[in-house]
Order: C-alpha cells, then structure tokens, then sequence
C-alpha cells in the first residue's frame, strides 16, 4: 500500500512567473506610451525614462545596500515606473527630479521597506503619485498640450472634446490618461491574456456610469477622463492591493468607484481616482476576510 504524501500549499501550479506576468503588463501599455509621445512629443518619453531609471536603479541599490536578493529581472520595478509616468503631466527638462524623486518614494518607500513585492499594502506608483501631488501640487496640475495650458476635461466649466477627442487624446491630462482608445487596448489585451479579471473593471466602471447618470454628469468624460481606464484596469487590478476573492474584487470595485465620484462630485479636486484606489488598498485586508471563502472541514466562525 503506498503512503499518502502531504506537501504545503501552493498545490495549483501555473508556469505564468512574476516576469511574464510583468512583461504582459509592460506590453499592454505599450499603446497608452506610444500615444502619449503623439500627443505631448518627446518630453513624453523623457519623463517615462527617468522614472523608469529610476525606479529600477533605486530598487537595485537598495536590494544591494540591504543584501536583498536582486530582484530587478522580474520587471515588477520597470512596470512601476511606467505606471507612475503616466501619472505625471509632461514635465518641464528642469522639473524631472520630480518624476526620479516618485521612483525613489514608490520603489523604496512603498515597496521595499515593506519587504518587497507582494509585500506591500497599498499600490507604489499611486501612492507616490498621490505623495507628488500634495508636495508639488503647482507642479503637478500644470496640464499642458501642443505646449499650451489647458484645463483637463473633468475641471470645471472646461470644454468637452467630445468622444473622438476623448477616445484620441485630445485634450491635456496626464501622460498616460488621455488616449482612452490605447487604454481599452491594454485593457483587452490583459483580459486575453488573463492576466486581470473581469470583476474589479467592470464593477469600477459600471459604478462610475452608474452614479455618473444618476447625477446627471457627462458619462463620455467621466468614463473616458481623467484616470478612470488606467486605474480601473492597470492599478486598481494590482495582485498585491486588490482582494482574491471574485465576490471581493466586485465590491472592492464598487468601492473605487462610489468614491472615485463622490472626491470628483464634491471633492476640492476634479479627479478622484488615484485618492479612490489608495483608500480601497487599504481596505483589503478587511474585504478578503469579509469574503473569503472557508475551507473544507475548517472553521465555520
């Protein structure tokens, strides 16, 4: 009779690793970079290196300074800095310490002083977008197009530009916030590619017209404006910060974006995304335990 040998979970293996996750991640915002130079021109791309650089420079040093295993190959850095550039606005030659300084915050701050990736409570490019934005908040709602200031779609009395506009980018914002079309790519290609599910996207966006309807707002900006498709599909969707269970994501989703509308509708900022995701970050914790589901013969509390 042969023995019946228990081993420790994890008992479900996948051959997806951190790095082909992160690649495919890398590759969905592709479009979304791609676009940005169009629109905002080379700066683009220089403000996307620098936080790049920095973040995967940052992470080395501090892995090398703490006798960490180097970690840089998983590309989870890489993405990070991406995130994080395309929430910034285009920023001026002398103004891109700005966007190293974020790198530094989300990298060292936020990721690696917690132990690491998988080990941080709340997503690091968000958090240290949000950190910018109360530092050098001048500096950081200064949006600017064909090097021209402009108001963003979602401040108020500012001008639609309509859904071509919205969908194309045609209109000032973020980096990575404007092309709606290059973001619905991205998105799609993820959920291909099932490295997201269904459930937290859907549940933000679907709350966000929703609300957006029923306060009679203008559901082409307000879906399509501000950073509603990159959070709700490249940040809000971070394994690390975002419940496992499918009915946690769904509420965790319903979350972002009651608040995403209640700081746009009545908060001193037009836009509530980053604020909306980060206070749900937080929240994890107490919506897995809330849902998670109870193993086989364990306790029933």
């Amino acid at each position: 009779m042969k023995l019946l040998i228990t081993t420790p979970a994890p008992h479900i293996r996948s051959k997806d690793s951190t790095q082909s996750i992160m690649l495919d991640v890398i590759i969905a915002l592709i479009p979304a970079l791609v676009a940005s130079v169009v629109i905002f021109g080379i700066q683009a791309l220089a403000v996307t290196a620098v936080c790049v650089a920095a973040a995967v420079f940052s992470e080395l040093i501090f892995e090398w300074a703490t006798k960490k295993p180097i970690t840089i190959s998983d590309l989870s850095a890489v993405v990070t800095g991406l995130l994080l550039a395309f929430c910034l606005p285009v920023l001026q030659v002398k103004d891109l310490w700005i966007a190293a300084l974020g790198s530094v915050i989300a990298i060292v701050v936020v990721k690696q002083l917690f132990g690491g990736i998988g080990q941080n409570f709340a997503n690091p490019a968000i958090t240290a977008r949000v950190v910018l934005l109360i530092s050098f908040s001048d500096i950081m709602t200064t949006w600017t197009i064909d090097g021209v200031s402009a108001s963003t779609p979602l401040a108020e009395g500012a001008v639609s530009p309509g859904l071509t506009g919205m969908l194309l980018g045609k209109h000032a914002g973020c980096l990575g916030e404007t092309c709606a079309a290059a973001l619905l790519i991205g998105g799609i290609y993820l959920l291909i590619r099932k490295v997201i599910s269904w459930h937290i996207p859907v549940a933000y966006l679907g709350t966000v017209a929703i609300v957006s309807l029923a306060a009679g707002q203008d559901l082409t900006i307000q879906l399509l404006g501000g950073g509603l498709l990159l959070g709700a599909f490249f940040m809000a969707t971070d394994y690390t910060t975002s419940p496992m269970t499918n009915e946690g994501k769904l509420l965790y989703g319903v979350g972002c974006g009651v608040l995403t509308m209640m700081i746009r509708l009545w908060g001193a900022t037009p836009e509530g995304v980053s604020y909306a995701i980060l206070l749900m970050n937080i929240l994890t914790p107490h919506i897995d335990k809330l849902t998670i589901h109870t193993a086989l013969g364990g306790d029933v509390k």
